[in-house]
């Protein structure tokens, strides 16, 4: 469970940097490299290098180097690890919101109830 736990801070961590979910948005039309994934910000090489270090190392992209070229690729494993987390938080309030959907429409029966007592047993006016 801790191997986990650091897994998803890993990938939590990586995702809490809006440039970082930007380039991971880019490598989901596929593999780019260091420079194009570049291009959209307005920051140096060497920090868009250190976004993509951070990237690699909660598992998010992978690197490979063609000639004097490095090539970044997604790596989805963590963001599946994420979401499966996600989903059971996701069930318990789908679920708690079903149960006040319920609530609240029983209360709305109720009342209705009473207004209907109320209504039958009044009397009408006279002008």
């Amino acid at each position: 469970m801790v191997k986990y736990a650091s897994s998803l801070d890993s990938t939590f961590g990586a995702l809490a940097d809006p440039t970082r979910r930007a380039i991971l948005a880019t490598l989901m039309l596929g593999q780019a490299s260091i420079t194009e994934l570049a291009k959209p910000h307005r920051m140096s090489l060497p920090a868009v290098m250190k976004h993509i270090r951070v990237l690699e190392g909660a598992g998010l992209v992978s690197q490979a180097k063609t000639g004097r070229t490095r090539f970044c690729q997604l790596a989805p494993e963590p963001l599946k690890q994420a979401e499966n987390w996600i989903s059971q938080y996701r069930a318990f309030w789908e679920g708690t919101f079903d149960s006040l959907e319920r609530y609240l429409a029983e209360q709305k029966a109720k009342e209705d109830q009473k207004w209907q007592r109320r209504n039958r047993n009044r009397k009408p006016r006279s002008n």
